[in-house]
């Protein structure tokens, strides 16, 4: 099982920083198009997704289930995750190896063994979070959900842009130590990883993994939320089907064709001041020299308490 290393993670970020020209733009900048099509709260659409594909890997699953605060600590649980990602991708770099050296410090603890056997795992398999095929995995769940849903909100996006996305996200990769060589350098190689995961035995959706997907949309509260059922069709609709059945989800795909395309019409004429992300509008207004603002303050405030609402 190929585990990345703190020495690994080192040298990772030592070559990353010699790629950055402007520390306190961050590893991309406001230029790069992981700023423009990441910064706006519509790909928060996403997320039920991508928590789901990446707990259809057995080692993320088990990892959260055995070592995560996630039932009893939801919006903790999503503010860290958060907090941490925002400060990789809008951060100054220093924030983001900071970021990086504290997230591999948590993953170093998080180990142990498969309960049961599953898909191509037999029972006793080890698990490590700073396994590198499983830090892949979920780099490449990110990936495709922010297009998946952009192209939902936005229509098709251009082959040639994906392309530079995709080569953008290396550095996002870095932080956590994958290799470049085992990523893609286009929007092909990454869509040919993902058709293959998907038909693989390296994913399965064990019981624990179905039990937590259902608590995320709030199935285990004594009435799901409304924000949960939502949230529920619209994962329901973006997750390749053989997985939302395997998650036993409850799709509505009508309603929700008709939702996202009245959501997408009303998105795009919104001021972009309101849709972005508050770690965004903060890390512009840092660039241009002005304070924090208390709006983004607020507006995180409510992102973060998202997740509670949804799991109820």
């Amino acid at each position: 099982m190929p585990v990345v290393s703190r020495e690994q993670l080192e040298a990772s970020l030592a070559a990353l920083c010699n790629d950055v020209a402007e520390p306190r733009a961050g590893i991309l900048g406001p230029r790069s198009l992981v700023w423009r099509l990441g910064g706006d709260l519509g790909v928060f659409l996403g997320g039920g997704r991508a928590a789901l594909l990446q707990l259809a890997h057995p080692f993320v699953a088990h990892a959260i289930d055995h070592h995560s605060r996630t039932r009893t600590d939801v919006t903790g649980r999503f503010q860290r995750t958060f907090r941490n990602v925002f400060a990789m991708l809008f951060g100054e770099l220093d924030d983001a190896l900071a970021a990086a050296r504290r997230v591999h410090t948590v993953h170093a603890r998080v180990r142990g063994q498969l309960p049961e056997a599953i898909a191509g795992y037999p029972a006793g398999t080890p698990y490590h979070a700073n396994d590198a095929d499983a830090l892949r995995w979920v780099h490449a769940t990110l990936l495709d959900t922010t297009l998946v849903v952009r192209e939902r909100l936005d229509g098709p996006l251009a082959t040639p842009l994906k392309d530079r996305y995709v080569v953008e996200l290396h550095r996002f990769a870095q932080l956590f130590g994958i290799p470049r060589t085992d990523l893609p350098a286009t929007w092909d190689e990454h869509a040919r990883y993902m058709t293959t995961m998907l038909a693989s035995d390296r994913l399965g959706v064990t019981a624990a993994a179905r039990e937590m997907g259902q608590f995320l949309f709030g199935r285990q509260a004594p009435i799901q939320p409304p924000l949960g059922r939502i949230a529920e069709a619209i994962t329901a609709s973006l997750l390749p089907p053989h997985l939302a059945r395997a998650f036993e989800l409850r799709a509505s795909p009508a309603l929700v064709e008709h939702g996202l395309r009245a959501f997408a019409a009303l998105y795009g004429r919104m001021p972009r001041r309101l849709i972005e992300t508050p770690a965004r509008s903060a890390a512009i207004r840092r660039l241009q020299g002005r304070p924090p603002s208390r709006f983004d303050a607020w507006a995180e405030r409510q992102l973060f308490g998202l997740a509670t609402r949804v799991a109820g």
